[in-house]
């Protein structure tokens, strides 16, 4: 995919600021679209939407097709007449600062249960939410059962005592594999709970299409986040059980991780369930197809989450504590990839996170389908964290970067700029300082414009560095347990740094298009 020099930023739709205590879809996310267009930027970057699972992570949703509901903006249920003003004054939280999921989530649970039911029970937009049902056929049914079951089943194990209730270790043995007769019972005495999820993911739909169409009318391209793997408690896993590998019970016979490397003696140990690539091969690859699609129509460009992992992944036999003992298992990404170009063509709207230990498969994968990948500026001179010391010829550095790969001050895994400087090495700091050639009064800002001078087609840069935000603004501290995915913004950032951000972007070339005048 040939990029377009240009910049944008990263900010996930719960860090936005409003009164119902988690960012959401609405008249906030429509003021940061005009924000970034008046900034002069072309690219809005999220994370998954998915339907977060345990830990709050959008990187292990609860299904690789579904919305967050979290995200619905009550506001704008109101003004579609599906909330009324009561209910709205009666979840406001205006407490400020990190996301409380604990508070946030029954809330909002709560708003979208009755924006659904008045949904279907005044009949509005009901053509559009046939017309939705048709389009999402082939994921919805699946996910709006595997909601309910697992709803009646956490609620089964909580009072029982037990800690895990997912499909595979708490659930009837008959609705785990799916029995006919079972799901078909099921259903028939749950009808009216699962028409209520199909109308909360209609909403959801709803609402996005409605800010997707602003952004693209203030010409932004809004990048998804699509993670490699499924979490193993999810409606594909549940749905699809065949193209995973899997037992008989349902649970994996290998999970996902990453080997022991400079960071971690015991790698990291993801429990992913692994791909049974032969499955997907003789399919012809069709639920990639399908997830690939459904990702590119909430989507303009699709960056895919460990790009590595579709030359190789590190395959663990389950039950192990650590990710220390485990093997390489080729997978067959050209195959998939030329699937995916068969089927939407030979510019393939993808973006591949090629980070970590990457080897020479991988970038050939990656450059035989023109594929752009990641530079991390902040790699570059955190001698910890390249694994190459201080180094001048560290790929990570802005005069290695190339018009074919994107460039990010950092990433939503990492620490903010500003809280990397402030413990960085007397050494590290001596090299920002060596390498701009001068000791700068806001090495942050420097750092920024290092990345938007590179010749890097598309610079995309965390809000937090932007605006020059220490440690406690971090939104993922991988192997943490909590206090994650909480961060967000009091307000949304003013005129000055929109202009200021703009004339960088027009000095370096970054600047939209013009748009041509009407006839």
């Amino acid at each position: 995919m040939r990029l377009r020099r240009s910049s944008g930023v990263l900010l996930h739709p719960t860090s936005l600021p409003g009164p119902f205590g988690i960012g959401d879809l609405g008249p906030e996310a429509g003021r940061f679209v005009d924000w970034l267009a008046e900034a002069g930027q072309s690219v809005w970057q999220v994370l998954p939407l998915g339907p977060t699972g345990y830990g709050d992570s959008p990187y292990a949703p609860f299904s690789s097709f579904a919305g967050n509901i979290l995200l619905l903006s009550p506001e704008t249920l109101r003004r579609d007449e599906l909330l009324r003003d009561e209910e709205l004054e009666a979840a406001r939280d205006t407490r400020g600062g990190p996301v409380d999921y604990g508070r946030v989530i029954p809330a909002k649970e709560r708003l979208a249960r009755l924006a659904a039911e008045r949904l279907l029970s005044s009949g509005r937009f009901a053509s559009e939410l046939d017309a939705f049902r048709l389009a999402n056929a082939g994921w919805l049914d699946d996910y709006c059962l595997f909601t309910v079951i697992k709803r009646e089943r956490d609620v089964a194990a909580a009072a029982a005592g037990v800690d895990d209730s997912s499909w595979n270790a708490y659930w009837p043995r008959t609705l785990a594999r799916r029995e006919p007769e079972a799901i078909a019972a099921f259903r028939a005495g749950h009808g009216r709970e699962l028409s209520l999820i199909e109308a909360e993911q209609f909403l959801f739909r709803r609402q996005w299409d409605e800010l997707r169409e602003r952004a693209a009318g203030r010409g932004l391209s809004i990048v998804g986040d699509l993670p490699i793997f499924v979490a193993p408690d999810s409606a594909d896993a549940w749905a699809h059980p065949e193209l995973f590998r899997l037992d008989a019970s349902g649970r994996p016979i290998e999970v996902a991780g990453v080997p022991p490397d400079y960071f971690s003696r015991d790698g990291q140990l993801w429990g992913n369930p692994l791909y049974d690539w032969e499955r997907h091969e003789a399919t012809g690859f069709s639920w990639w197809i399908a997830r690939v699609e459904a990702a590119l129509s909430l989507y303009d460009m699709v960056r895919v989450d460990h790009f590595r992992g579709l030359a190789a992944c590190w395959a663990v036999p389950a039950g192990r504590k650590t990710a220390r003992r485990g093997e390489w298992k080729a997978a067959p990404g050209a195959a998939l990839l030329s699937a995916l170009r068969a089927r939407l063509g030979d510019e393939l709207p993808i973006l591949a996170e090629d980070l970590g230990l990457i080897t020479p498969d991988v970038v050939a994968l990656r450059d035989s389908f023109g594929l752009p990948g990641m530079r991390i500026l902040q790699f570059g001179f955190d001698a910890r964290e390249s694994g190459r010391g201080l180094d001048p010829d560290n790929p990570f550095l802005p005069h290695t970067y190339v018009p074919g790969c994107v460039a990010y001050t950092g990433t939503h895994d990492n620490d903010t700029l500003a809280g990397w400087l402030a413990s960085a090495s007397q050494a590290e700091r001596a090299f920002v300082s060596g390498y701009l050639g001068y000791d700068p009064p806001d090495p942050v800002r420097a750092l920024v414009r290092e990345a938007m001078k590179s010749a890097a087609g598309l610079a995309v840069f965390p809000m937090q560095d932007l605006l020059g935000l220490g440690s406690e603004a971090r939104m993922n501290r991988p192997g943490a347990t909590g206090g994650n995915w909480a961060w967000r913004l009091e307000s949304l950032p003013g005129p000055d740094l929109a202009d200021e951000l703009r004339a960088m972007t027009r000095l370096y070339s970054r600047l939209p298009a013009p748009t041509a005048p009407c006839a």
